[in-house]
């Protein structure tokens, strides 16, 4: 007869978890939206309560001045402070001492990745979500409705006065892009340029398939061509369907996100990656493998690189 103790199977699950983590790590997830919508900043100590970073303005400029004056003006640079907190999460797996007697019992079996596999893509979801929608509780906005960006109605000059992409033409549609585009520009004073639009999955799956007229492209392709960023920097606009945004704006209809995507304007901060601890008995014949990560959540540190379109998705309610 066979008998398995708890410090045989602690020792068998060691190795195995072992063997099992670096297959979890090397898994992707494609329908995970958020490593390609925000830059990722994992460079803060992995135990840091917060991040502070510092803003910066210049202030002054240059006068006429008479050559026995003695009030010369001045340029100077004005500094903010900021403190964007971290906070700790936890995902992890296990087993019973049952479960691990029962694999031992088999010579050369390798215990399966799904229960680490589980916990790594828990982690995923609950970091995509937190990106997209924010932590009312923990006090962290999301990209979807962040606090200071700011937000505009698309024109309703559709069809009965409708502002939804699905009752205007394709130059309407493209003047609403254009529009949001050259917002962010404009405001401020030519220094911020989007570079990345983000639609609902209806509004996208309609300017994949409406055609323009009298030309023999879909307004999709046109708008990728001939869109105020492209022609000013000559580099392709990044245009994505997003999960979220059918009913993201105002009375629930949908909204168009534009942004610079860069890490000046904002960032996913991201101290301490998803990790797996050391295994550990915490029951009579349970063993855990923890797994922990921290995060502040996304950071817009410049908002006005960042604009809403709402409205361009009627709204369902």
């Amino acid at each position: 007869m066979n008998f398995f103790d708890s410090q045989q199977a602690l020792s068998f699950l060691v190795q195995q978890a072992t063997h099992i983590e670096p297959q979890v790590y090397e898994i992707q997830y494609p329908d995970i939206q958020y490593p390609n919508l925000v830059p990722i900043d994992i460079s803060a100590n992995e135990w840091a309560k917060t991040v502070t970073f510092f803003s910066s303005d210049k202030v002054g400029a240059a006068k006429w001045f008479h050559h026995e004056a003695n009030d010369v003006p001045r340029a100077d640079v004005v500094r903010t402070r900021y403190e964007h907190g971290v906070e700790l999460a936890a995902i992890g797996y296990g087993y019973t001492l049952e479960e691990l007697g029962q694999a031992m019992l088999v010579p050369n079996t390798n215990l399966n990745v799904d229960r680490a596999a589980a916990a790594r893509r828990a982690y995923e979801e609950f970091v995509d979500n937190l990106v997209l929608n924010g932590d009312a509780d923990k006090g962290m906005d999301g990209l979807l409705d962040y606090t200071g960006v700011t937000a505009v109605n698309a024109e309703a000059d559709g069809t009965g006065s409708s502002a939804a992409w699905a009752d205007k033409t394709g130059d309407q549609i493209l003047r609403d892009v254009n529009d949001i585009i050259t917002g962010a520009y404009t405001t401020s004073l030519t220094v911020e340029l989007c570079d990345t639009l983000l639609i609902p999955v209806a509004a996208f799956t309609l300017i994949s398939t409406k055609r323009m007229p009298d030309i023999d492209k879909t307004v999709l392709r046109f708008l990728k061509e001939d869109n105020t960023y492209t022609a000013i920097t000559g580099r392709p606009l990044n245009i994505r369907a997003v999960r979220g945004l059918e009913d993201a704006g105002d009375s629930s209809t949908g909204r168009m996100i534009a942004y610079r995507n860069d890490a000046q304007v904002l960032k996913l901060h991201l101290p301490m990656p998803h990790r797996f601890l050391p295994v550990w008995q915490t029951g009579p014949i349970r063993f855990d493998i923890p797994g922990i990560f921290r995060t502040g959540g996304l950071e817009i540190r410049r908002p006005v690189a960042v604009r809403y379109l709402d409205g361009i998705v009627a709204s369902n309610t």
